[in-house]
């Protein structure tokens, strides 16, 4: 276990993936079910309607001292008292996150291609996001699909904790975690669940069984 990374099941959230219910009450159920890390990713609001989601969370996330990060957005981040950012290639550089918010707990950065790791940029990050480890339709402009082997080879790489986002689902938790991720991060598996307590415990099962 990572002790400066001691999360274990993620959970990425965005309204439309909800399947038309309360965004704050699947991700409750979510928390209650073994999810220990929020990150919200709302990719087509503006900042006031961004803001009013992250306060939400935030509040409900506080409650059970879950940390709350925000997708690529640092102004929404800072006026929601986020606990950290998430982003990716083509978002703002670590370095400028942390040039901007010194303060910043948890940067998380998207890695989808190799060459990366040699980048400056990797240090500034407090965790990795192999994105994705298998295809998916919630993100379409990706340039690798790591698959496990993916995982295997950026260990190797980096001591960096690895969170596998992609298509994680119950059936592959515990093959990304043998593999070498420290966390998974799921969304549809999830989000879209028809009972999601009961699917992030099911997932998060397969977590603690491959530790």
């Amino acid at each position: 276990m990572n002790s400066a990374f001691p999360y274990r099941l993620y959970l990425v959230i965005s309204e439309a993936n909800c399947k038309g219910r309360d965004i704050a009450w699947v991700t409750e159920q979510a928390i209650k079910g073994g999810v220990d890390v929020v990150q919200l990713r709302e990719k087509n609001k503006g900042f006031k309607d961004y803001t009013n989601s992250a306060l939400r969370l935030k509040e409900l996330s506080d409650n059970y001292n879950v940390p709350l990060i925000i997708n690529d957005d640092i102004d929404v981040a800072l006026a929601a008292n986020a606990s950290g950012i998430h982003v990716g290639t083509t978002d703002l550089a670590p370095s400028l996150v942390m040039q901007q918010w010194p303060q910043c707990n948890m940067l998380g950065y998207s890695i989808e291609y190799i060459e990366q790791l040699n980048n400056d940029e990797v240090r500034y990050a407090t965790h990795l996001g192999i994105s994705p480890v298998f295809s998916t339709p919630t993100k379409t402009n990706t340039v690798s699909e790591w698959g496990l082997e993916g995982i295997a080879t950026i260990r190797t790489l980096t001591t960096k904790p690895l969170v596998a986002i992609g298509s994680m689902n119950v059936t592959n938790a515990y093959d990304a975690i043998k593999a070498g991720a420290d966390c998974i991060a799921v969304v549809s598996a999830i989000c879209a669940a028809e009972d999601p307590a009961n699917a992030a415990a099911a997932i998060r099962n397969q977590i603690e069984k491959a530790l």
